[in-house]
Formats: C-alpha cells, sequence, structure tokens
C-alpha cells in the first residue's frame, strides 16, 4: 500500500483529481456534522428535516438528466475547477442558511452539481487510466475515504475548541478552494468533450445489471453508517463508548482495501473483485447478525468493509468502458443505481426492522449481496482486464 500511495503521489496529474475526491467528503462529512445544529436553527422537526434532505437527490436526479448536455459542450477540466468552486459556495450558503426556503435551494443544486462533479472527476480518472496504461480509480476512490476520516477528526477537534459548523465550512471551504485554484493548469489539461451530445439511452441488461450491483453495495454502506451504532446498542447492549466502532471497523478496511485496489484489481481480474467482494460482505452480514457479541460484530463490519471497498471502482471502471455508451451514460446509470441504494437502503431496513427485528432487517444484506455476486458472474462487461500495456510493477510504472 504504502509504494502505491507514493506512486500516486508522484504522479501529479491523478493526485490533483484525486484532491478532489477528497474534497467531496471533506465538504459532506462536514455537512453531517453540522445537520443537529441546522435542525434546531431553522425549527425542523425529524419529519420535516428528513423530507427538506430529499431535495439533494432530486437535484442528482436533474443532474443525471442534464449530464448528456453539460459534458458535450464543456470540456471535463473547466467543468472539474469550476464545478468545485461552485460547490464550496453552495455548502457555505447551505449550512450558514438564515431561513427554510434558503436551505432547501441550497440542498437542491448541492445535489446537482456533487452529481455533475462527482461523474467528471471519475471521467478524468478513466481518461487517465486509458492514456497511462495503469489502474488509478480505487486509489480515487481511497482518497474519498481519506477525506471523510479526515472531515470526521477536523469536526471533532473544531467543535473542541468551541467553532461553529458555519466557520468549520468557511475554513473547509477556503482550503479547498485555495488547493484547486493552484491545481487548475493540472486540471485544465483535461481538455476531453466526455458525450456526443445524444440524450441517454435505454439500458442493457447488462448495463442493468452493473447498476444493481452499485446499488447493493451502496445500500450496505448507508446501512453500515446508519444502523451499526443503533445495532451495537440495542441488540448487543453495548457500552455507549464502543457503539462506533462497528463503523470504524468498516471506513478503516474500506480505506485499506480501496489503496489497494490499484495493485489487486489487476492480478485477481475484476469479475473476481466482484464476485468475491460481494460473497465477502454477504459473510461480514452474516456474522453480524448471528454475533452475540461486539468485538465479533465488529469483525464482521470489518469483512463487510473489506468486501465492498474495491467494488464501486470496478464497476465505474467497467461502465465507462461499455461498446457504444457513453462515459457520461455508463456513469450515469451506475451512479443512479447507487444513489437509489444509499437512499432507500436504511429506510428498508428501518421498515423490515420495525415490523421484526434489526438483526432480521440487516438479513436482507446478506441476500442481496449474494445476488449481486451472481449478478456479477453472469456479467459481460465485468472483464478480466480493463486497463491494456499495464505490465509494469505499479511502483515502476513511467508517466
Amino acid at each position: 500500500m504504502i509504494k502505491n500511495i507514493k506512486s500516486f503521489f508522484k504522479f501529479k496529474p491523478a493526485l490533483a483529481v484525486g484532491f478532489l475526491f477528497s474534497a467531496s467528503s471533506l465538504l459532506f462529512g462536514t455537512w453531517v456534522a453540522s445537520i443537529p445544529g441546522i435542525k434546531e436553527r431553522l425549527g425542523f422537526t425529524d419529519g420535516s428535516l428528513g423530507l427538506s434532505l430529499l431535495l439533494s437527490p432530486l437535484g442528482a436526479i436533474t443532474g443525471m438528466l442534464l449530464s448528456p448536455r453539460v459534458f458535450s459542450k464543456i470540456k471535463i477540466g473547466k467543468w472539474m475547477l469550476n464545478g468545485f468552486y461552485i460547490v464550496c459556495l453552495i455548502m457555505v450558503l447551505q449550512i450558514n442558511s438564515v431561513n427554510r426556503i434558503m436551505f432547501w435551494f441550497c440542498l437542491y443544486f448541492y445535489g446537482l452539481f456533487s452529481f455533475l462533479n462527482g461523474l467528471a472527476v471519475n471521467a478524468a480518472v478513466n481518461l487517465m487510466e486509458k492514456k497511462h496504461s495503469r489502474l488509478l480509480m480505487s486509489t480515487c476512490h481511497g482518497m474519498y475515504s481519506l477525506g471523510g476520516a479526515v472531515s470526521a477528526g477536523l469536526a471533532v477537534l473544531m467543535f473542541s475548541i468551541r467553532l461553529t459548523s458555519g466557520w468549520q465550512i468557511v475554513l473547509v471551504a477556503v482550503g479547498i478552494i485555495t488547493v484547486v485554484f493552484f491545481s487548475r493548469n493540472l486540471l485544465l489539461a483535461n481538455r476531453d468533450i466526455i458525450h456526443s451530445g445524444s440524450g441517454l439511452k435505454l439500458p442493457s441488461l447488462s448495463i442493468l445489471g452493473i447498476s444493481f450491483i452499485c446499488m447493493v453495495i451502496f445500500m450496505a454502506e448507508g446501512c453500515v453508517a446508519d444502523w451499526s451504532a443503533i445495532y451495537f446498542k440495542e441488540i448487543l447492549n453495548s457500552p455507549k463508548e464502543l457503539l462506533s466502532l462497528g463503523y470504524a471497523g468498516f471506513s478503516i478496511a474500506m480505506t485499506i482495501g480501496r489503496l489497494n485496489g490499484d495493485r489487486l484489481i489487476p492480478s485477481i481480474g475484476s469479475k473476481k473483485i466482484v464476485i468475491v467482494g460481494s460473497l465477502l460482505a454477504a459473510l461480514g452480514f452474516l456474522i453480524v447478525v448471528i454475533s452475540t457479541g461486539v468485538l465479533v460484530a465488529i469483525g464482521g463490519y470489518v469483512l463487510i468493509g473489506f468486501g465492498c471497498s474495491c467494488i464501486v471502482p470496478v464497476l465505474f471502471s467497467a461502465s465507462a468502458n461499455i461498446p457504444g455508451v457513453s462515459t457520461v451514460e455508463g456513469f450515469a446509470m451506475v451512479t443512479t443505481g447507487g444513489l437509489i441504494g444509499f437512499l432507500s437502503g436504511p429506510s428498508l431496513i428501518g421498515i423490515i426492522s420495525e415490523k421484526t427485528d434489526l438483526s432480521k432487517g440487516l438479513s436482507l444484506l446478506i441476500l442481496l449481496a449474494i445476488v449481486a455476486a451472481i449478478v456479477a458472474w453472469r456479467n459481460s462487461f465485468l472483464v478480466e482486464k480493463q486497463i491494456p500495456g499495464n505490465t509494469l510493477p505499479y511502483d515502476e510504472q513511467i508517466y
């Protein structure tokens, strides 16, 4: 992993785009920490806040529909530069909203620009992979995971010195804008137009299969984030100081897996990574639901993290290399599946748990992960080797 990171950091074009992955999670992590304060300041109930938060996925769906038009006119580097400036400004206004109307507008446009920014950075990585004949996608997604960990630590530190979330986001946004500004030449070097201008096409069964796997993996991630602490408290009767360790174990394993992914994927094969990863996640959820102690459950969450870690980078790479489908179309379809899973998964588990219990709710993910492995096994687009010519040892590749 250390050689992988050193090699990645020496490759400045990839590092510049990788930072944007981290920037996205830094902004999101700061936003998540600010939600309780916003709820109190603007007088939201649980229900009204929940409904308000649906504006972000609505904005993301709008972004999906606009993406062919946007990326048939704007070069990818120009979008990355300006898109991240804009999303930083939106987030500053969102967290510092003075009324609900301002907050609602910000939520919608945050979802829209976040979707388009995510599509742009993934497309840029895919193009660099082809140009330099090496895998980069997993490491860049690992940078996203690192950004989330940093944001959590920063939130704790800043709240400890009594810095409000409104000032926290200002500092984070200024830091991101500064780095993006000094990286502008590297970003603007991405001069590709990544869509032909035609509208989104009806997806084939194979593309729907990739989207389904992405939905399952994002559903697993969302359920771990939303339900792991509650599971520890209500099912395992865990002490308060251990409630976050399930998610922590998952996150650490996810980060380690992704930072090693660009070495593992070409040696194991894309299809095997998805199949084995899905089955490993299923085993992890099985361990969680049958566990009677906290340590065993933490081990289950670690397995889920390792299992899920490399799957999404493989899916993004696969969706960008489908014959007859543009990068924008491929990413839009896969991202939409992930969005559905991330948003609907925790709610679905909650509905099942209310009728039965949380263990049975989480058991659904065992079944879905096994189905995802079967879909991957049958999918023709999950090829064994996506980047031709990648024959040198990772740390010896020449750029």
